[in-house]
């Protein structure tokens, strides 16, 4: 049985995280961290992770980057033996830099979408890429979420675009407004589009846009529960690991 702390928990990825442990033998959560204070799922809430205290295994993580320092989530995790499944989005250079460094005393797996389509959506346009760019296919991407979602582009959408780049020896460009420049599109450019409204869950759009034909590939999330069946699959995957970084793709291979 993996021993579960959930990070925002009274969150809308929280309760629905929740929701998903209550029917999964396999699993369970032992503890909350979220300062609204108490939920409806019967485990006992924190403001912190600090002040929690029952064992577990690992923590998963759906709230703000804030939260590692705000939580001292790295040198807790080490001393408390937790592994860490951080799918918050919007996390700067320095801090992507200290998730890695803790990577190395502790099993860390970040991913920018838990999707399991998601991720194999990645796998599929780096191996797209390989072959369309090469014949002189255009790739752009378009990502459309709700109105309430404050970063931009989505951090899937950048990953989509790395995959890409990675199969084409990360010579191309990220081009994200075009308005303010009057030139063609350069060869190597990967053009990055964002759309902000309603209740949009979540739709990422890769194109590849060669003479005379389009080659498109599309993920369409109709709700949270998909983000949060892939986190519990990680949080499964991810307790008693050795230290070190892992990805989405360690989990569905």
């Amino acid at each position: 049985m993996t021993r579960m702390i959930m990070c925002g928990c009274n969150g809308k990825m929280g309760k629905s995280i929740s929701e998903i442990v209550a029917g999964d033998p396999d699993i369970e959560i032992v503890a909350g961290i979220d300062k609204a204070g108490n939920n409806t799922f019967g485990y006992p809430v924190f403001s912190n992770l600090k002040d929690v205290n029952v064992a577990a295994d690992v923590v998963i993580d759906f709230t703000a980057p804030a939260a590692l320092k705000e939580n001292d989530m790295f040198r807790l995790a080490k001393e408390r033996g937790y592994a860490l499944v951080l799918c918050t989005t919007g996390y700067s250079e320095e801090e992507i830099a200290s998730i890695n460094e803790a990577s190395k005393e502790i099993p860390v797996l970040r991913s920018a979408n838990m999707s399991l389509g998601i991720n194999l959506l990645l796998k599929l346009v780096s191996e797209a890429a390989e072959i369309l760019c090469k014949e002189g296919f255009d790739p752009e991407i378009v990502e459309k979420h709700h109105n309430q979602k404050v970063d931009a582009p989505s951090g899937t959408a950048l990953a989509l675009a790395d995959a890409i780049n990675s199969a084409l020896n990360n010579e191309y460009e990220y081009k994200y407004d075009r308005h303010s420049v009057r030139e063609k599109r350069p060869v190597k450019e990967i053009g990055i589009s964002a759309v902000r409204g309603g209740s949009i869950v979540g739709e990422h759009e890769v194109l590849f846009a060669g003479t005379d034909e389009v080659i498109e590939f599309k993920h369409t999330a109709y709700s949270k529960a998909v983000f949060g069946k892939g986190a519990v699959a990680a949080a499964k995957f991810l307790a008693g690991k050795k230290p070190g970084m892992y990805s989405m793709k360690d989990v569905i291979l």
